[in-house]
């Protein structure tokens, strides 16, 4: 086809043109920072020299003045530049009263010389093109002015090492290959055909025609996306782990989408159904998030239980450490460094606080409870010993030494704001179960009301895996004698470091209950056969037994490759306000793999007018119809019809096992479709996926 389609003559002469343009621009060194430097220096000095002299406030004003011209001149140096080999990724022509202009959307802003490239993120007039599809008329205020016209053209482009090789228009794709343009016949890229589709299904066979986004007739489910009443749905397996024994230990593993989460639900409302007890405060469901909390919340009830309690086992662990330890600060710090906080969740360091208590006589008391686990934190000698037992290797001896450290100067700190001496003082949150730990082991059961133990009748957690053992511990000594609990979790979603998990059977050991069977579930339900195999991949070594049984088979895992986010956002735009026009139903998390992603992402899309899209910052899953952004780590636990993951690449996915891990995390919350994207190269984990 060569260059003879108008659109790609278009462009292919546009980009020439802003490449002479740049080309030709002069420029810019910048002013120089020492003059205004030697001022302030001088300034400095007089006020030193003089700081109540009769020239004092003058002088003070100089020195404002020309500290803020620094700081201008500083952030002038840092402003982004357009970059010659990537200048822009969409051009925009508009069209007002028989006047056309163009306009193109980049990283930075430049508008001289002829040039009109704008930054996508904060320049006023990339609205129109985020919000107008190519033919609207617009109409826009822009400082205090009204603008009206018509979108003559929108189309993206791509822009490598200074060379244009793909237009999207519209009117169709094309890419320059060898020298040569062609008409691509492929269509656009679409999600389609996964609202309300979650599934549930009896047998690998039966699975063609079940669906949660249905009930057992084929009628429509409410447009509320939290997990339906689905009792009609267990499978036999399921039923089995279900309606086991109340008293003793059940241990559930699974692959994401295998109903882990299901049966320790359905259990609970199997005992309460047996005995009616069960459903009360005396009842325990423990999760690691503050989204699972609030996503349970909203099944137990459907399932016929009201009051049981649902917590976090953060929130759950405060309580009750204000409970027992009433005259230690309530605020919390999350600055402690990670060597701190892993020690202090790793097994080695419950079992040093044993030790310490075992052999240190003293008496039933608070006080003493809390001197232990400060003692304990320390001991860098008992430390180093019972690290070496239970990790060897993973703590060197200058780690445990900058850890007691840094205890040390915390808790000088602490108990001095405990007697109100010090009002930066506060503990960590890794410090509520340590200290209930010694609770037990020193006084005695943690108390309820009047003085009486706290016994739980059945406590079930949820993703355990990412708890430490220390915090499960705890729980198992507020049991009754029945010693009801239901474990669930699945190692390859380890995505909480800090807590040592390394296997099941260590894992249990550590709690004090070796040899315990462990149930494994091995349909996985929620994905289609294809993102589980993808997920399976990035997993690598890490990936336990046997492939899972998947019953059925959806849309291929797609991977797409941007020149800049901007160009990302706008691809997604695009796809996403398709989406849920045709599917108004369908529930979509974009998982990013940060905040400042997350931010980033929402920002743009809510730019362009997409009213669906919410930003989810504390777990705060509204479980509604719509685009929800967030962090990989805040979706843990739940699922959505469609999931688009955000910035694949190297930095942010390396190939080690956290990232693997992260990775298939965020794979495997999709009931029917996942795409991922990137922004240059893609990580080595998904490089299989390029188109």
């Amino acid at each position: 086809m060569g260059r003879d389609h108008p659109i790609v003559a278009e462009e292919v002469a546009l980009y020439e043109d802003v490449s002479e343009r740049l080309a030709k621009r002069s420029p810019n060194p910048g002013a120089d920072e020492a003059p205004i430097i030697l001022e302030l220096t001088r300034l400095r000095e007089e006020l030193v020299a003089n700081p109540e002299g009769k020239d004092s406030m003058s002088l003070r004003e100089q020195w404002h003045r020309q500290n803020s011209l620094l700081a201008q001149l500083r952030a002038g140096k840092d402003q982004a530049q357009v970059d010659p080999n990537s200048p822009y990724f969409a051009h925009l022509q508009l069209r007002e009263q028989d006047k056309a202009r163009d306009l193109f959307l980049g990283r930075a802003t430049c508008i001289e010389g002829g040039l009109r490239i704008v930054d996508w993120r904060n320049a006023p007039v990339s609205r129109i093109f985020y919000r107008y599809r190519q033919g609207d008329d617009y109409e826009e205020e822009f400082a205090g002015r009204s603008r009206e016209g018509v979108v003559q053209a929108r189309r993206t482009v791509r822009i490598r090492d200074g060379h244009l090789d793909r237009i999207e228009a519209p009117e169709g794709v094309f890419r320059e290959d060898e020298g040569h343009w062609h008409q691509l016949q492929e269509g656009r890229s679409q999600l389609r055909g996964g609202e309300a589709s979650a599934m549930r299904a009896h047998d690998v066979g039966e699975a063609d025609e079940r669906r949660l986004g249905t009930d057992l007739e084929g009628s429509r489910r409410r447009a509320d996306k939290r997990l339906p009443e689905i009792t009609g749905l267990i499978d036999p397996a399921q039923f089995d782990l279900i309606t086991r024994p109340s008293s003793g230990f059940l241990t559930i593993r699974g692959s994401a989408g295998s109903g882990k989460t299901t049966v320790a639900l359905h259990r609970i409302a199997y005992l309460a159904y047996a005995n009616e007890r069960v459903d009360s405060d005396r009842t325990l469901f423990v999760v690691f998030s503050g989204a699972l909390r609030n996503y349970v919340r909203h099944v137990l009830p459907a399932l016929g239980v009201e009051n049981v309690r649902i917590v976090t086992f953060h929130d759950w662990a405060a309580e009750q450490r204000r409970r027992h330890f009433p005259n230690l600060p309530n605020e919390t710090r999350d600055d402690a460094p990670a060597e701190v906080q892993r020690l202090k969740l790793h097994a080695a360091c419950a079992d040093a606080l044993e030790r310490h208590i075992a052999s240190t006589p003293g008496p039933r008391t608070r006080r003493q409870a809390l001197d232990d686990f400060v003692s304990t934190l320390t001991r860098a000698d008992l430390l180093r010993e019972c690290c070496e037992r239970a990790a060897p290797g993973l703590f060197s001896r200058d780690a445990i030494r900058r850890v007691v450290e840094w205890n040390r100067r915390r808790h000088e700190a602490l108990f001095g704001g405990s007697r109100g001496d010090d009002m930066d003082a506060a503990l960590e949150p890794e410090d509520n179960a340590l200290l209930l730990r010694a609770w037990q082991l020193r006084v005695g059961p943690l108390r309820y009301r009047e003085e009486r133990p706290l016994r739980y009748r059945h406590v079930a957690i949820d993703e355990v895996q990412d708890f430490a053992p220390v915090e499960v511990r705890v729980l198992l000594e507020c049991l009754d004698r029945n010693q009801s609990i239901t474990l669930a979790g699945d190692t390859q979603q380890h995505v909480a470091a800090q807590g040592g998990f390394t296997s099941w059977s260590g894992f249990l050991s550590q709690l004090g209950v070796p040899g315990s069977a462990v149930e494994t579930l091995r349909v996985s339900y929620r994905s289609p056969r294809e993102i589980v195999q993808f997920a399976r991949a990035v997993l690598g070594d890490l990936a336990e037994d046997e492939d899972p049984e998947t019953p059925r088979s959806g849309p291929p895992v797609e991977l797409f490759r941007f020149t800049d986010r901007g160009a990302c956002v706008v691809f997604l735009g695009d796809v996403l306000r398709e989406l849920m026009t045709e599917e108004p139903l369908a529930s979509v998390a974009i998982l990013t793999p940060s905040e400042e992603a997350s931010a980033l992402y929402f920002e743009g899309l809510s730019r362009g007018a997409l009213s669906s899209v919410r930003r989810v910052t504390q777990g705060d899953f509204t479980f509604a119809p719509g685009v929800e952004v967030t962090e990989i780590e805040q979706a843990k636990g739940l699922e959505f019809d469609y999931v688009i993951l955000v910035d694949v690449t190297p930095a942010h996915y390396p190939d080690d096992a956290p990232a693997r891990r992260r990775l298939h995390v965020g794979a495997t919350r999709a009931v029917h479709q996942l795409w991922l994207t990137c922004v240059g190269t893609p990580s080595r984990l998904v490089q299989d996926l390029e188109r």
